[in-house]
């Protein structure tokens, strides 16, 4: 076989590595989907029911359409752009990454500001990668234009120090697509940043504001397919809590139930054990929002808050128990969390607003804090997604005075608290809700309308 014979497919036309050379040397197309289409950013919602499908792909049953997602997300987030008086979203934070362009590496590069992108409302998303992953893009992500999946590096957060050239050089390229694209003129949004990356987008003269504010606004309506990641992510935890349950006992420590929790979660198909709080007797008062090697003792009241990833889409989702018994100061603790909670659920509707939800929750001198700084996510409601706190953040810190409304669509978690009197342990209470037409729609579903007792004596 010659070697020119060897670069070509028996039809003759060229293999994969050289057509791909072909297409890195095209300049940026312009998309194909520069006008925003009423299809791609209708959520397609179906209040009949919220599946919770398995982890698997099926073909006999349809469940998450994930080229529909992409094409909803990217939609918003030019419905957003075009809605602000940007001209591009230039985005570090690994959650908008994935929200616009539906790629990840790993929850390693999560810290590292090794990944970013661009999106303009000329063209498509360009994304600058750590390395190799740009060239893995182009072949496992067609729904990217080849030419604008780039390898980039800003510095690794200084360890390359920016008088290496690195910064410069990326600032440049950024330059290099907004001017291509036409809005090299217009303010850049930008979500997080390096100081040393920000001088030199404005050494070139770009005007840089806030973007993450542009992208919240983008997210904060879920999807039919968003909303089925979001509830089979629950479902998993919803087992989890079982394997707690059964496994509470004198002498587990909080950390035997976290790595016991991680181990299955993983198990299940979670992308990102983000953390597991496990808080046990008397250090549930106050919250610490930890785990420790403490011993689990008979009698003692505990809670867990589960933060995890399902294809990126996070719970946050306490629970409470009883080892083995429970005095009467732990079960008024937990009657009063589940009452406040009750009242916050019942509030929870298209068109209300977040300072009446907030309401319902007690004054943080209520239940032993000075003030709502302290008290600040005990009694709180936040929205859920890619992120672990999206919009609408519930709370009489900020609520009260500056009100949000709730819009169909949304998926949010309510969090309720209230220590016992005695200071021997505390109840925890957390429900993740759907907000359907007809109001709050609860998807995490391990019993907690009583207390629950594990391995009762």
């Amino acid at each position: 076989m010659s070697s020119d014979h060897s670069h070509h497919s028996h039809d003759g036309r060229p293999c994969d590595h050289e057509h791909e050379q072909e297409m890195l040397k095209k300049p940026a197309a312009l998309s194909e989907r520069l006008e925003i289409l009423p299809d791609d950013i209708d959520p397609k919602h179906d209040w009949t029911r919220l599946n919770a499908h398995g982890v698997m792909n099926v073909d006999f049953e349809e469940r998450v359409d994930f080229r529909r997602l992409h094409r909803y997300r990217l939609g918003r987030a030019r419905q957003a752009l075009r809605n602000s008086d940007l001209g591009a979203l230039l985005c570090f934070d690994n959650n908008n990454i994935r929200y616009i362009t539906s790629t990840m590496i790993g929850e390693w590069s999560r810290d590292k500001f090794c990944r970013y992108t661009v999106l303009t409302g000329n063209g498509e998303p360009h994304l600058w990668d750590f390395g190799s992953a740009a060239a893995h893009h182009r072949i496992y992500a067609p729904w990217l234009q080849p030419v604008c999946c780039h390898a980039g590096n800003v510095g690794l957060r200084g360890t390359i120090p920016p008088d290496q050239g690195l910064v410069k050089r990326a600032a440049q390229e950024i330059h290099d697509v907004l001017r291509e694209q036409g809005v090299a003129n217009m303010p850049v949004g930008v979500d997080v940043i390096e100081p040393p990356m920000m001088f030199e987008l404005q050494k070139l003269g770009i005007d840089v504001r806030d973007g993450q504010q542009v992208m919240l606004d983008a997210r904060e309506v879920k999807s039919r397919d968003e909303i089925m990641l979001l509830n089979t992510a629950a479902a998993m935890v919803d087992g989890v809590y079982h394997d707690i349950y059964e496994a509470l006992k004198p002498g587990v420590r909080e950390s035997d139930i976290v790595a016991m929790a991680s181990k299955r979660l993983f198990e299940m198909g979670s992308d990102d054990v983000e953390a597991i709080n496990a808080v046990a007797g008397e250090r549930c008062a106050p919250h610490p929002h930890n785990f420790t090697d403490r011993i689990i003792r008979p009698g003692d009241q505990a809670f867990f808050d589960i933060i995890q990833a399902y294809m990126g889409y996070r719970t946050c989702y306490y629970r409470t128990f009883n080892v083995g018994k429970a005095t009467p100061a732990h079960h008024d603790a937990y009657r009063k969390a589940r009452e406040w909670m009750d009242e916050a659920l019942s509030r929870v509707r298209p068109g209300a607003s977040t300072d009446h939800i907030a309401a319902a929750f007690p004054k943080a001198e209520e239940f032993g804090f000075p003030n709502e700084m302290e008290a600040f996510a005990l009694q709180f409601g936040h929205g859920l997604g890619v992120a672990l706190h999206e919009r609408p953040i519930i709370s009489r810190l900020v609520s009260m005075d500056h009100p949000m409304e709730i819009k169909e669509g949304m998926v949010f978690a309510l969090e309720t608290y209230c220590p016992a009197k005695d200071g021997s342990g505390a109840a925890r209470i957390e429900e993740e809700v759907v907000v359907t037409a007809d109001g709050a729609k609860v998807i995490t579903l391990f019993p907690a309308e009583e207390l629950p007792i594990a391995n009762r004596y």
